[in-house]
């Protein structure tokens, strides 16, 4: 589904990515972990095309990602920011609606209607479908944007700290969300700090450092030697109905 050949990419002169290749398979729930400044976010947009990279090539079903049109390219791919730049306000519904933009011709059909309302509905969110979301907190508005991705009905949704300014619950609701979809096909992307959330959803834990992967294998392959490694701690890995979880020591 994504397959990333020798990529690289920097901002002016300093690189952030360095020779990455990986394939990601359709329906995988992959999540991007490592120290900050290591390229996750980096990674993210680069997939999308949001970035263009100065080496190598991304391929998406087999295509250049560069020879896709901006539309093609939305109904195939999602990006939900980490936090969305402020916009002029609107009410929720409205807003997931506007992720049907790759669809829409001259007004939404019933169908954008009823597809927005869905993704409401999919995040516990159809409650709040006429507030304006200038009235949202910060955790609101933040899953507003993933209704809208997910809206879009892509086939790849990436996402960047989906949950970063969200409280524990509508965490675990968020991800049980996004592991459903990858179970129905949907090839999900996420830069996240938290690794035990990772953990949790995850079938896929990339390791990256220093702009380069330093590890990428499914969640049961990742010790306590390789966290060490990657964040310069001590830690150990236990595992509790099944789950594992890392204990900083």
């Amino acid at each position: 589904m994504i397959n990333a050949r020798n990529i690289e990419f920097g901002y002016s002169a300093a690189p952030v990515l360095r020779n990455i290749s990986c394939t990601i398979g359709r329906g995988s729930l992959v999540a991007l972990v490592g120290p900050n400044g290591s390229g996750k976010s980096t990674l993210v947009k680069c997939i999308g095309g949001i970035l263009k990279v100065r080496k190598g090539d991304i391929l998406i079903d087999g295509k250049d990602t560069e020879s896709y049109s901006p539309n093609a390219m939305a109904r195939k791919v999602a990006y939900v920011p980490q936090s969305e730049s402020r916009q002029a306000p609107a009410t929720v519904f409205d807003t997931v609606l506007t992720g049907r933009k790759p669809y829409i011709g001259w007004k939404p059909s019933e169908s954008d209607l009823h597809i927005a309302a869905r993704a409401l509905e999919l995040l516990d969110m159809e409650h709040l479908a006429m507030k304006r979301t200038d009235e949202l907190s910060g955790g609101q508005r933040q899953t507003v944007m993933i209704a809208r991705a997910l809206a879009q009905e892509p086939e790849i949704l990436l996402l960047d700290e989906p949950t970063a300014n969200l409280d524990v619950r509508h965490q675990m609701e968020v991800m049980e969300v996004l592991k459903k979809l990858s179970a129905q096909g949907i090839t999900i992307v996420i830069a996240i700090h938290d690794i035990n959330m990772a953990f949790r959803y995850a079938g896929v834990i990339m390791m990256l450092k220093e702009g380069r992967v330093f590890s990428c294998g499914p969640r049961e392959t990742v010790t306590a030697v390789m966290i060490e490694e990657l964040y310069g701690i001590k830690a150990s890995i236990i595992t509790v109905d099944g789950i594992q979880y890392v204990i900083v020591r």
